[in-house]
């Protein structure tokens, strides 16, 4: 499995003490100094079956300075795909990738109906 996390986020730190605790062994990618690549992202986004919006880090600041809340709908997915990439502080996390399941953000009852079957 591989976590991406950005370490001083409080939802990546839960989201990583519940894996431990789980015994769910992972690989920890830090998202800003090894952000995601756009294939990786729409990979990512084609795995997890969600809209690629929910990728974005709609709470942090840079999406605020940007104002992408009024742009994102008037971009194509190529543009957002690119410029997801450009900076893993827009990126929503944590994102889990485990074989065919990507989890976007922790809510832990959807992490335990994907992990703990």
């Amino acid at each position: 499995m591989l976590f991406i996390c950005y370490p001083k986020c409080t939802t990546c730190q839960k989201a990583e003490k519940w894996l431990d605790a789980n015994g769910l062994a992972h690989e920890t990618r830090h998202i800003v100094e090894e952000k995601p690549t756009v294939d990786e992202l729409r990979d990512w986004q084609q795995r997890s079956g969600l809209p690629l919006r929910r990728f974005f880090n709609t709470s942090g600041m840079l999406y605020r300075s940007l104002g992408l809340k009024d742009k994102l709908p008037t971009m194509s997915e190529e543009e957002q795909l690119a410029l997801l990439a450009t900076d893993g502080m827009l990126v929503k996390r944590p994102i889990l990738v485990a074989g065919e399941t990507v989890l976007v953000g922790f809510r832990q009852a959807e992490w335990e109906q994907a992990l703990l079957k």
